[in-house]
């Protein structure tokens, strides 16, 4: 009768896990179900954040069957003693037991009798803890702990799932708010215009009461509020600041990022709003110099972390172009206006690139990148995926100056994204080409490949979305292109793509590299192409791979006519060597 019943559960959470992606809503489904399957009073389910010190706590009793949330310090209690050790635990005499947390009581409306509780394990790590509190009739069995092992799995897995699916969601809100922001940027908007619509975004991903941007001005010693929300009325003239006052000022000084999760531990802070009690300040840089600060409160504790860090430093970025574009306006520069931007644009594309080549046993792989005058739109990346397989793509954008980066920042973000959620090299290619339908214009499209080494079993396995082919050398000599994939990204939402999985043997190479390579041409016409790129490789294949892309870029320069207007020269080499 047991079995049957354990059976009906583990039926149920199936049917019931499947039925939503939205998070809360599973949460509320996994609590009830703890309930019925442990007959207990009450049940709570933890699951801690990286992004966030404390453990975001969700509780129901089986009464009322509402779901509260709160936050806990992640060492208290028999929870933290479960995520300490990676074990359950069943406490039969909860009132005298020290390792109760003394707080639980109040938190939950009850006073614990008795506890069971178990370790989440989603993707081979701890996520989380699952709690029943007060078994109705009686005390937790070592069946009840079967039973909630049983059931462990499917609430891991179902909670990491969501959890993912919200993380996507936001990851592609935020994509798509930046992305419309730039866009906003190339408009002929007032800076007050601007700075309304960066702070009135921000407002969508950040949780804040109030907030200001402060510019430096003229004087090079004050900053003035020149923007800002949520403050009483008639405080704004006391926003104000020196360089040397407060916390706005210290970031304007050091051009540091500052995050205060309690104001009134730092003596810095300048109280401006009685109900503040977090803070974040962020430097707007043009060129490494500090022209203004982005300053976010909260009426919470710990209200920012480093995802808010990230987004509001991106956004930043989109301020410091407005800002400098502006002053560059009333200055009557318009050339030095468009340098300051594609400048900046440069600077953030090369954040985009890896800064250091991956080491991998058994591979001797390289990336480079020439950037030509102008704003391009190449990428090539290294994404750690699980410890022996590492993802590599390489791209190209249509166009060129800013369209082109921002198209460039918007496939970099849903990539990583998509790679985060998927393996299927297939799959990645069309949801994000999916994605690009969705945000490019007509006309702009991308071109890459994206391929996965598995240094293990030595295969690389690749799709090439209307790419340059990439060129593989064999041991013997002979030359195979990298052709197989789909189309073109951001064209026809209904494209499929193939992948291809090819098995490297000592000594071969493979070169994935953008049009700015090949399609150079000498006095006479000549294009170096695809036969100078493999006669290279060829005679210089016993070099390392970072000696094998200088030799590619120094023949690519010297075959160049005088009168060639280069393109941003990318290059990726990999190859399989000794260990």
């Amino acid at each position: 009768m047991e079995q049957t019943r354990v059976e009906k559960l583990l039926l149920e959470a199936a049917r019931t896990f499947n039925s939503t992606l939205e998070y809360e809503e599973l949460n509320e489904m996994v609590l009830r179900l703890v309930m019925a399957a442990v007959e207990s009073e009450a049940a709570m389910v933890y699951r801690s954040n990286s992004d966030r010190p404390e453990l975001r706590t969700r509780f129901m009793k089986c009464g009322d069957r509402n779901m509260i949330t709160t936050d806990r310090e992640p060492k208290q209690g028999i929870v933290g003693w479960v995520m300490e050790h990676c074990e359950p635990i069943i406490v039969q005499d909860a009132s005298n037991d020290p390792r109760i947390d003394p707080g639980l009581a109040e938190v939950v409306g009850l006073t614990p009798r008795n506890i069971l509780a178990l370790p989440l394990i989603g993707r081979g790590k701890l996520i989380g803890v699952v709690e029943a509190i007060n078994k109705i009739d009686g005390e937790f069995t070592e069946s009840d702990l079967d039973i909630l092992r049983g059931l462990n799995n499917q609430i891991a897995v179902a909670i990491d799932n969501t959890h993912l699916y919200r993380e996507a969601k936001r990851e592609a809100f935020e994509k798509d708010l930046l992305y419309e922001t730039g866009k906003k940027l190339s408009e002929k908007l007032s800076l007050q215009e601007v700075l309304a619509a960066i702070i009135d975004s921000l407002k969508q991903v950040v949780s804040f009461q109030a907030g200001g941007v402060f510019l430096c001005n003229e004087t090079g010693v004050d900053l003035d509020a020149i923007y800002s929300i949520g403050y009483e009325a008639g405080s704004v003239e006391s926003l104000h600041s020196k360089y040397d006052v407060g916390l706005v000022g210290a970031s304007a000084t050091t051009g540091e990022d500052i995050i205060v999760p309690d104001v009134t531990s730092d003596s810095r802070y300048v109280r401006t709003l009685d109900a503040t009690q977090s803070e974040i300040v962020v430097p707007i840089k043009i060129d490494d110099r500090v022209i203004g600060v982005i300053n976010l409160e909260s009426e919470e504790l710990e209200a920012f972390g480093f995802r808010d860090l990230s987004l509001i430093t991106a956004f930043a970025s989109q301020a410091g172009i407005s800002i400098e574009r502006a002053k560059l306006h009333e200055s009557n520069m318009a050339a030095r206006q468009l340098e300051v931007q594609l400048e900046v644009a440069r600077d953030t594309q090369r954040t985009f690139l890896p800064k250091h080549d991956p080491v991998i046993p058994g591979y001797d792989i390289t990336g480079h990148n020439t950037p030509s005058g102008q704003v391009g739109g190449d990428y090539y990346d290294f994404i750690t995926i699980v410890d022996s397989h590492l993802g590599i793509p390489i791209a190209d954008v249509s166009g060129k100056g800013m369209p082109a980066a921002l198209i460039m920042a918007s496939f970099r973000a849903s990539l990583i994204a998509e790679i985060r959620n998927n393996y299927s090299i297939r799959t990645i290619s069309e949801k994000v080409n999916s994605l690009m339908c969705e945000s490019l214009e007509p006309g702009s499209y991308v071109t890459g490949v994206y391929g996965v080494l598995d240094s293990t079993n030595h295969i690389f396995t690749f799709t090439n979305f209307g790419h340059n082919p990439p060129i593989l050398l064999r041991q013997d000599g002979t030359v195979e292109f990298l052709t197989e994939g789909g189309l073109v990204l951001g064209v026809n939402r209904l494209a499929v793509f193939e992948e291809r999985a090819l098995m490297l043997q000592l000594g071969e190479i493979i070169v994935m590299y953008t049009d700015g390579v090949t399609e150079v041409f000498d006095d006479d016409g000549r294009e170096f192409g695809a036969k100078g790129l493999i006669e290279v490789t060829t005679s210089h294949r016993n070099r390392p791979s970072v000696e094998i892309a200088d030799t590619i870029r120094k023949a690519v320069a010297d075959h160049a006519s005088a009168k060639q207007v280069f393109d941003d020269l990318t290059l990726v080499v990999i190859k399989r060597c000794l260990p």
